[in-house]
């Protein structure tokens, strides 16, 4: 019978476990870096980048053009805007005068008068003829600025169609980056969760398990949660194609590992009572018969009996009479807990 694991044993697991995460941290920490950081292998694209450079560049130089000359215009505009203004206050200060004058002349019935009356009405009708110079210039500045305006329009439809074109071929382009960035992180952490399940499958019970399954956490994580934020549309087909098939590859070692399991316990079932009692450690079978289940078939026994002295399932014998004391006791311990006399399978130190 294999003695009992002690606890310190249990404690040294305990920190190799503690390895075993620490490590799958670390790793973790370094994977997700490098996840990060794969798109910088690729340079990023502007739109300028992607405009026709001849036809942008003119375009916008026109469309500055245009912008100078209606700035121009719209200047011009507001000085003689000010210029109609000053005129139309001459012309009604001086028509003021001009009436002002007919009511005198009015009064006094002086016929002398005629030749100013001539002159200042000469005077009016150069004012109102400066008014509609003015005037004449503002209608031809409107209209000016009008062109200029309709010009910068076709110009502005002209560089949106330029970007728009543009943007096309900057979407298209980031498509085809965001898709070979997503395949240099699938090219990373796929081949990672493949070597973690041959680890897992062939390395798993060595002397170096914790580093085994601080791995496989870590290429499991790297693969299943740090892909995520990175995934273009299509990336939940990949993700979940490939949990389907580890899922069916797992489930399907999980299936015939049953029915192996089942094979070597009836193999063992049939062998002899002794033997068999050989074959399990001690601080196994006493934590199993404290659960009230056989160790042997793992069934459950009514230990309470007793008079249950063996597994009413395979036939494992459980409890005996020490040879000393006749004390009951369980076949696996290896000493008796009354007398302390050694049971059959007990190594005793050399003298």
């Amino acid at each position: 019978m294999r003695a009992g694991s002690r606890l310190s044993e249990r404690w040294f697991n305990l920190a190799l476990w503690l390895v075993a995460l620490l490590f799958a941290w670390f790793l973790i920490g370094l994977g997700s870096l490098v996840v990060g950081d794969l798109p910088q292998v690729e340079q990023r694209y502007t739109l300028e980048q992607l405009l026709e450079t001849d036809q942008a560049r003119a375009s916008s130089e026109t469309l500055k053009q245009v912008r100078r000359e209606m700035d121009d215009t719209r200047r011009r505009i507001e000085r003689d805007q000010l210029a109609l203004e000053a005129a139309q206050g001459a012309t009604e200060g001086a028509r003021e005068t001009f009436a002002n004058w007919l009511k005198t002349r009015d009064a006094t019935q002086r016929v002398d008068q005629d030749p100013g009356l001539i002159a200042r009405t000469q005077q009016l009708d150069a004012l109102k003829e400066a008014e509609r110079v003015v005037e004449d210039r503002l209608t031809a500045l409107a209209q000016a600025q009008a062109d200029l305006s309709e010009r910068e329009r076709e110009q502005v439809r002209t560089e949106n169609t330029l970007r728009a074109a543009a943007q096309e071929k900057l979407d298209a382009a980031e498509r085809g980056q965001e898709l070979r960035v997503f395949g240099y992180r699938l090219a990373l952490t796929l081949p990672l969760l493949v070597l973690a399940g041959w680890l897992l499958l062939k390395r798993r019970t060595t002397r170096n398990w914790p580093f085994v399954w601080g791995f496989a956490f870590a290429a499991a994580f790297a693969f299943f949660v740090e892909l995520v934020p990175y995934m273009p549309s299509y990336g939940g087909y990949v993700q979940y194609g490939v949990g389907v098939v580890v899922t069916l590859v797992g489930g399907r070692a999980a299936i015939n590992a049953l029915h192996a399991y089942r094979e070597r316990q009836a193999q063992v079932e049939a062998r002899p009572n002794e033997e068999r009692r050989t074959e399990i450690a001690t601080d196994q079978a006493l934590a199993r018969l404290a659960k009230k289940v056989c160790p042997g078939c793992e069934r459950p026994v009514a230990l309470g009996d007793p008079s249950t002295n063996f597994c009413p399932h395979c036939g494992l014998g459980l409890f005996e009479d020490c040879p000393a004391c006749t004390q009951r006791k369980s076949t696996f311990e290896r000493f008796c807990h009354a007398c302390g006399t050694p049971g059959a399978g007990a190594v005793l130190p050399a003298a």
